[in-house]
């Protein structure tokens, strides 16, 4: 008998389904979207944040919450008995980004009965992300097809690095996770910008993306800025971009002159640490190496030039 699944974690739902294994998800998190047959399901978690703020008054939030030591997500404690699952699947990398261990703690408290097996993923580089995928499918119960599905995605990213670090000069690159504080884009991002043919600016690998200000930007003076802040989509991003664009230093900068300023979907892509992180590698290279490639995710993902 298949197991019953509750994914509290964007990135692990993506997993599930990647693996064939949809048909165990019996409810998700209020951030799973993808893919969108997966929408019908159950809510068992919402933010107690207000994301429609602007990116600063959003950071103020996290931040007061962080110091009183609240949760930014509540579970529904009663639903997730309802839904009786055999698996819980959420993540220990980030206390801002998702559902904890500790929010899933807090909604068992009361609880009768047999609770369910909790895997919690911590994915903060490529590698990490791939032992993840490998750690759902033996909880699935198909250990097979973990090993299949990471090797068909390692194999699809090596095939796009080769060709993006072949090409010929390799631009500075600098990722922007927020706008408003400025944070570089780190764990996986840095790889995966050094993967598609770039040189990473701001941010180390394996490691949590760090604040930095605009004069570190200005002073770095990158050939190519890309802007994907987590929890936005491409629009969202295009509504917050004047936070940068009516310094007056931002004109000066080489990545804009040239044109070579992308807003890209992080939510969607960037920032989720699952499947889709193929798709976000040939953006990347669309974007750095753009007379080597034409994978067409203009339309899926549009970017947008400042």
């Amino acid at each position: 008998m298949k197991p019953r699944v509750v994914s509290l974690l964007a990135s692990a739902t993506e997993i599930v389904c990647a693996l064939g294994q949809e048909d165990c998800l019996v409810g998700r998190s209020h951030e799973c979207d993808f893919p969108e047959s997966i929408r019908a399901l159950p809510l068992c978690t919402e933010a107690r944040i207000d994301a429609s703020l602007s990116s600063a008054a959003i950071d103020a939030q996290v931040k007061d919450a962080l110091r009183a030591s609240l949760s930014l997500y509540h579970v529904h404690g009663n639903i997730l008995q309802n839904l009786r699952p055999d698996l819980l699947i959420t993540q220990i990398q980030c206390d801002v980004c998702a559902v904890t261990p500790k929010d899933v703690e807090e909604a068992f408290r009361g609880w009768t009965g047999r609770r369910p097996s909790l895997v919690s993923l911590n994915p903060n580089s490529l590698a990490e992300i791939w032992e993840g995928v490998r750690e759902v499918a033996v909880a699935l119960g198909v250990p097979e097809r973990g090993d299949e599905l990471v090797n068909d995605l390692t194999r699809r990213m090596k095939v796009v690095s080769e060709r993006a670090n072949g090409w010929g000069r390799r631009p500075s690159v600098a990722c922007i996770e927020w706008i408003e504080p400025v944070m570089a884009a780190g764990n996986w991002m840095p790889e995966l910008v050094e993967l598609a043919g770039g040189v990473n600016l701001f941010g180390t690998a394996g490691k949590h993306s760090p604040w930095m200000t605009f004069e570190d930007l200005y002073r770095a003076d990158p050939d190519i800025i890309i802007v994907l802040p987590c929890g936005f989509d491409t629009e969202r991003t295009r509504q917050e971009m004047p936070s940068l664009t009516k310094r007056p230093e931002w004109p000066r900068l080489r990545a804009v002159q040239n044109g070579r300023v992308h807003v890209a979907d992080g939510n969607a892509y960037f920032n989720r640490p699952g499947p889709r992180l193929v798709e976000a590698l040939e953006m990347l290279a669309e974007a750095i190496q753009p007379a080597a490639f034409a994978f067409g995710h203009d339309g899926l993902a549009p970017y947008w030039s400042a």
